[in-house]
């Protein structure tokens, strides 16, 4: 079924597992995510920047999720990552996408709960869900960087007042995780995320920068309540190195799906290995 971040988190929550938020960087990648997934009989969240809805087009995708979810008997969510623009996000919404981010954390607290409280309105007027984030994440999401001296972990009192009083769906928390961060792993403030699980007692929490995250810590992070995975920058160089080298080694006249489907076939394996982690599940 093609449903909401809600349904699929509290799911989560009851399995003690994480649902893996795989970004789109095509309209080629989403079928090889959405496919994985029904074959491991697991909900998952299909997620595009602003930049990739505008790419592809938010209906074409609304329209690829909602048939495969059907097709395969999958849960499927659509989801709008770290949007700041309330246009961009009512466009998303009013296509049809189930869920929407919208990224207020370089905001003023305070600013923060307002521009989210505004955002879930819009949201629950489309029946679609929110995250939000507090606190900054490090590295580059979509071309922008966020320097070492802007990065905050998440306050895990402020956690609380900020879910109360805005009403969100799931929290996106910084525990020393990076966006695009692929070539090392980093170290995660485990104290950190254990605070901020206490502090809001069962809440779903969201990590960004999923790449970087060593696969030994996956399921520490899970029973310390994390239910929504994020995995971008692994497809992305994944599928780029693969169809680098097709493109280098086929004849210009060779079909086009000569160089995909390989690229295709190198997302799934990401998608198959990362999905066994967050299935959190004990030998």
């Amino acid at each position: 079924m093609y449903v909401t971040l809600r349904e699929v988190l509290a799911e989560a929550n009851q399995l003690n597992m994480a649902v893996g938020a795989f970004n789109t960087h095509n309209l080629e990648m989403c079928p090889s995510i959405i496919r994985v997934a029904a074959r491991l009989h697991t909900p998952v969240i299909i997620q595009t920047s602003e930049g990739t809805a505008s790419y592809v087009g938010h209906r074409n995708l609304v329209a690829v999720c909602e048939s495969m979810a059907e097709e395969y008997g999958v849960n499927v969510v659509l989801h709008l990552d770290h949007a700041k623009n309330f246009d961009e996000i009512r466009k998303a919404l009013e296509a049809g996408y189930s869920s929407v981010m919208f990224d207020g954390s370089a905001l003023p607290f305070k600013e923060n709960i307002l521009g989210t409280k505004r955002i879930v309105e819009m949201a629950q007027a489309h029946g679609a869900s929110v995250e939000a984030e507090l606190g900054t994440v490090g590295g580059t999401e979509d071309g922008v960087a966020v320097a070492d001296a802007d990065v905050r972990y998440t306050d895990p009192e402020q956690a609380v007042e900020f879910i109360e009083k805005t009403g969100i769906d799931a929290l996106a928390v910084a525990i020393g995780t990076n966006h695009g961060q692929y070539k090392s792993k980093t170290n995660i403030s485990f104290d950190q995320l254990e605070k901020i699980r206490d502090a809001v007692n069962g809440f779903p929490l969201v990590i960004h920068g999923g790449t970087g995250v060593k696969d030994e810590d996956v399921r520490h992070v899970i029973d310390l309540g994390i239910r929504k995975f994020n995995v971008g920058t692994d497809l992305l160089v994944n599928w780029n190195k693969t169809s680098k080298q097709c493109y280098d080694e086929l004849k210009e006249n060779a079909s086009n799906r000569n160089m995909v489907m390989p690229a295709q076939k190198a997302v799934e394996e990401v998608v198959e290995h990362r999905i066994s982690l967050f299935k959190n599940i004990v030998a």
